[in-house]
């Protein structure tokens, strides 16, 4: 009896989730290996921050996500993580140092926080990507408020009050919007010596202007309803250095440039991404090629070069797509990763089959970022009509239901659409409660 070929995935983002289930069917034996125990939807994973939505409603367990998949009886789970990568073994280690064989390995490791070679700033500035990130930076924004309130003096209070969101890409457009709406609409009334309204946010960017995978036109559109919320936005801004007690950035008029202090007691990264470590990894037991952000340079089929077993996909590949005209960088979307997901999974398939791969073509159906309550952008690419591009609020309805569309399980677009037709009506955000310090224990004196 010929045994089956050895799948291993590794993680079940968007990706590896597509990838899983494209081979499910398979004659193939399928290993699934994630470092945490759920799937996350991460395109609303400010709004878990930004206390708008529990962590249930958008993420799920992946053993109960790939149910149907499980039940066809070639699919094994793994919550582990994997510490190395041995290509000419074809193994891998996963932590205490367990090893697990492969036949065919597809990395789906996704991405990380970039700081551009100032790692001490995570302390100060964390990023957002995964829940627990989501959790902290939601306990630093409700707790900056319930520190505001126990000062004695203005001055005291103003850093409290003043949040910066560094880089203006969608998460920081996002978080910026939601942010200012909380402390406008959510928070008045309830604390007695603090006036919330008053409170400062700050979106810092680099470049000349916000949500720049967009076109011009949407970006000043973007810009124009931020300031309408009453975002401060700061463009053609490099922040030279963080702690905690805020910012020093420097601005550029000509060829003068002038250093500027901001100060701030909560500080969000949304600048930049890198490539997961097991791209080096890779680089190191495949001889993979790293880009300038660590992403793995991957051939047209989304295999590594020289090994055809191994496929990168998803925020990991450099990938390009291979479509009309000159080969496109595919971008760092989750559609991007689904559409990887299912090519590499055609692609191996057709290994096994004998057949030729098949270069992977992207297909691209627009961007799409909130700002805030009834404002919102989107880019659209339409067959034969071409680009559709619209804003404010029906831009908003249209982002509502496409994220809702796209979320996993019926469950969770219940719960994501009761939490934002309660929070429209009454500007409510009941998930602001924040789990209680670990703090040494206070001994009492008898």
């Amino acid at each position: 009896m010929t045994q089956k070929k050895r799948v291993v995935v590794v993680g079940c983002g968007f990706g590896g989730l597509e990838a899983v289930r494209a081979l499910s069917k398979a004659d193939v034996e399928i290993t699934l290996v994630d470092r945490t125990n759920h799937h996350l939807f991460q395109p609303l994973l400010y709004q878990v921050a930004t206390a708008g939505l529990s962590a249930p409603a958008v993420s799920s367990p992946i053993r109960h996500t790939l149910r149907s998949e499980m039940k066809l009886g070639n699919l094994t789970v793994l919550q582990a993580e994997v510490t190395g990568i041995d290509a000419v073994a074809r193994r891998l280690t996963l932590d205490g140092n367990e090893l697990l064989d492969y036949d065919h390995l597809i990395v789906a490791a996704g991405a990380t926080h970039s700081y551009f070679g100032h790692d001490d700033w995570a302390a100060h500035a964390p990023g957002l990507k995964t829940l627990a990130d989501a959790f902290t930076i939601r306990a630093r924004v409700i707790g900056a408020f319930e520190r505001a309130e126990r000062c004695k003096t203005e001055v005291q209070r103003q850093p409290w009050m003043t949040f910066v969101v560094i880089g203006a890409g969608p998460t920081g457009v996002e978080m910026a919007g939601t942010m200012s709406e909380i402390a406008q609409h959510t928070l008045p009334m309830e604390f007695r010596r603090i006036d919330s309204t008053r409170t400062k946010v700050v979106l810092i960017e680099g470049s000349d202007r916000v949500l720049g995978a967009f076109v011009a036109k949407l970006s000043e559109k973007a810009r124009g309803q931020l300031t309408k919320l009453g975002v401060d936005v700061r463009t053609g801004c490099k922040v030279t250095a963080i702690d905690a007690e805020g910012i020093t950035y420097e601005t550029k008029s000509g060829d003068a440039v002038t250093t500027q202090r901001l100060a701030s007691k909560t500080i969000i990264w949304a600048a930049g991404v890198a490539g997961s470590p097991l791209g080096r990894a890779l680089a190191a037991s495949a001889g993979a090629i790293l880009d300038r952000a660590g992403r793995v340079v991957v051939e047209p089929d989304l295999s590594l070069p020289g090994h055809p077993e191994i496929s990168v996909i998803g925020d990991l590949a450099a990938a390009k797509s291979y479509g009309p005209g000159e080969p496109k960088p595919v971008p760092g979307v989750s559609p991007g990763a689904k559409q990887m997901g299912r090519a590499a999974a055609a692609n191996l398939l057709r290994r096994l089959k004998g057949e030729a791969t098949r270069p992977f073509r992207y297909m691209d159906y627009g961007n799409l970022a909130t700002v805030g309550r009834k404002a919102a952008v989107v880019d659209l690419t339409v067959p034969v009509f071409g680009a559709l591009r619209f804003w404010g609020f029906f831009a908003w309805l249209f982002w509502l239901f496409a994220h809702i569309y796209f979320l996993i399980g019926f469950r969770n677009r219940l719960m994501v659409m009761i939490d934002w037709a309660w929070a429209y009506w009454t500007y409510e955000r009941n998930a602001r409660v924040v789990a209680e310090p670990q703090t040494p224990a206070v001994t009492a004196k008898t």
